[in-house]
């Protein structure tokens, strides 16, 4: 119309932070409530954003500069309490993290963004470490705990403590810093300094309201993220000390394992795996998964795997194994339900003897390439109660490679158990393939296999993963004798282990393995009963096996310069090269193992 104004010829305003006018197209400064309200909904959107402790610091800094502030420095307390806990020691606070605007402005686009300076940058900004002493004029501002202008005397007085004396660092004059406590939800856990240079207006009176909002907003959140660190420390606690840190060495088996969480926020939850030695060169493997994967899981998955490892200790059938198990989780609770597969390996006889509560089958691969899902009698899952779990017996063919997991391998929102099992089978298949008939896959990369059959939509549960690849002891490996519990039977003992060792050619082992079988042999005959068992297994190590039908496991003792007897264990131990003696149903196992030449 006549007469009208074009906006784009109309003077522009005065920027308030030089008293110059503002170019069109550059942003403007904050000038009322508005602008202020709609700068912290902004600004504590980042800081909440931020997960960890340095995104909630990083958040903080890239929020306030350049938009309110020229330049912040964070300081925190060292260490962060966590939670109710009480600090101990002084109050120290560490310089966290600062950000300033460059020294370089885009004249078109308004302030750069602002940059992190070097470390080298910083060490001229303040101090790296300030201890606030009692009733020092630091530790007034801190306690005052609402956010205050440096031109006050109180704040004047504590700056030099903060950022350090012997610095070289001037402030600005007037009210162009804001020193603003972070307070989380019980102490006071920080300090944020903020500072405007000459050539922008000074903070004003609502300024201390907008430094307040982001001091406790920051401050929450960083309560938040240390409780979560603390939180995250615990979960990998748990799976560290609940899962096996390393997979035992066994005779005449190899073994792989993996596990992981069904997120990165739930790092532990109800899955496990297991591989125990039992007597007679034999392991037992164990998989398992109880409902969930909470702590609360994960604290019943501890129970019941230590229940599982004290009964394979007693080396009882894997249905008697799962059998206490249920009586055990039935202990624990009502709603204390859980899988389980147990399985025992022999590498002399090479059978498998394997029992099922409720579990997904075992996959076999054998070494042709042919995968085979198990038949497996599926059972009741442990904690039902009034069930009984029946055991099977399987051939276990060197070469073959026997694959135990949890249905977070093989079920998801995306497909049923079933049709998982199928696709896992044909993965391993195609994977043997690739390595031929005579040579099955390296054992690590079948795991890895396996779990890159994962989906973006698979990772729904736990998944514990345990793969075993059988090389069993080849019967010429293998001696075996029965000796009568009588005065004669150390020399005898002797004589076979001679012989076998001859057959070996381990000659070299034979004074060593003559003394060590006559003094086990001895120990064996002078409380049995029954017919004594000898074994010597040739493998990487040479392998002894004395059994007998006493219950009473021997001790380690130091025999006195007048005991006539009691020094057979103390030869045993000093010459072999590992030992050992483990209870049985029907008696007990002693045993000893000697390096090959």
């Amino acid at each position: 119309p006549a007469g009208a104004t074009d906006r784009r010829d109309a003077p522009a305003e005065p920027d308030r932070r030089t008293g110059q006018p503002t170019a069109p197209g550059q942003p403007t400064p904050m000038r009322r409530d508005g602008d202020r309200l709609r700068f912290v909904g902004a600004a504590t959107r980042r800081i909440a954003r931020g997960m960890d402790l340095d995104e909630i610091v990083m958040g903080l800094c890239r929020a306030t500069v350049p938009t309110f502030a020229d330049a912040i420095l964070v300081y925190l307390r060292e260490p962060l309490p966590v939670g109710d806990e009480r600090p101990t020691g002084p109050l120290v606070l560490r310089l966290r993290r600062t950000d300033r605007i460059p020294a370089e402005r885009d004249t078109e686009g308004g302030f750069a963004p602002a940059a992190q300076p070097e470390p080298s940058e910083l060490e001229t900004v303040g101090a790296e470490l300030c201890e606030v002493r009692p009733g020092s004029a630091l530790a007034e501002v801190l306690r005052g705990v609402r956010p205050v202008f440096t031109d006050t005397p109180a704040a004047r007085a504590a700056l030099p403590e903060l950022l350090g004396e012997e610095r070289d660092f001037a402030l600005p004059d007037g009210r162009r810093a804001i020193l603003a406590p972070l307070r989380g939800r019980r102490r006071v856990i920080g300090a944020a300094l903020f500072l405007r240079g000459p050539e922008r207006i000074p903070f004003e009176a609502d300024d201390l309201l907008v430094a307040a909002q982001l001091a406790t907003h920051s401050a929450l959140g960083i309560d938040k993220a240390v409780l979560y660190g603390r939180e995250a420390y615990i979960a990998d606690e748990l799976q560290r000390t609940m899962l096996p840190e390393n997979l035992p060495r066994c005779t005449g088996v190899r073994l792989a394992s993996r596990y992981l969480p069904a997120a990165e926020t739930a790092r532990v939850g109800g899955d496990w795996y297991d591989a125990i030695p039992l007597p007679g060169s034999r392991v037992a493997l164990v998989v398992g998964d109880v409902m969930g994967h909470s702590m609360t899981s994960a604290a019943i998955m501890g129970q019941l795997r230590t229940t599982a490892q004290t009964l394979a200790g007693l080396d009882l059938p894997p249905q008697e194994v799962l059998h206490h198990l249920d009586e055990q989780a039935q202990r624990l609770g009502t709603d204390r339900m859980a899988t389980c597969l147990y399985a025992v390996y022999d590498p002399v006889s090479h059978r498998i003897t394997v029992a099922n509560a409720g579990h997904p089958p075992p996959v076999l691969l054998h070494l042709g390439g042919e995968a085979e899902v198990l038949r497996v009698p599926a059972g009741a899952p442990i904690g039902v109660g009034g069930v009984d779990f029946e055991a099977v017996e399987l051939d276990a063919p060197a070469g073959a490679t026997l694959l135990l997991y949890t249905d977070g391998l093989v079920e998801s929102r995306l497909r049923d158990v079933w049709t998982g099992i199928e696709q896992l089978r044909e993965r391993l298949a195609a994977t043997a393939q690739l390595t031929g008939p005579d040579h099955p896959p390296p054992l690590e990369a079948l795991c890895d296999e396996v779990l890159d059959m994962l989906g973006p939509g698979d990772r729904d549960d736990d998944i514990a993963l345990l793969a075993a690849r059988f090389d069993g002891i080849a019967p010429s490996d293998v001696s075996y004798w029965f000796l009568d519990p009588e005065d004669a039977a150390p020399g005898k003992a002797r004589r076979l282990a001679r012989r076998a060792l001859a057959r070996w050619g381990m000659e070299d082992l034979t004074d060593a393995v003559e003394l060590l079988v006559s003094e086990v042999v001895t120990n064996a005959v002078r409380y049995a009963s029954k017919p004594v068992t000898l074994r010597l297994l040739r493998t990487d190590v040479l392998r002894c096996e004395v059994g007998d039908d006493v219950p009473q496991l021997p001790r380690l003792r130091q025999a006195r310069a007048t005991d006539e007897g009691g020094r057979g264990l103390y030869l045993v131990n000093r010459l072999a090269r590992r030992w050992g003696a483990t209870r049985l149903s029907t008696g007990k196992v002693v045993w000893f193992e000697l390096n090959r030449g």
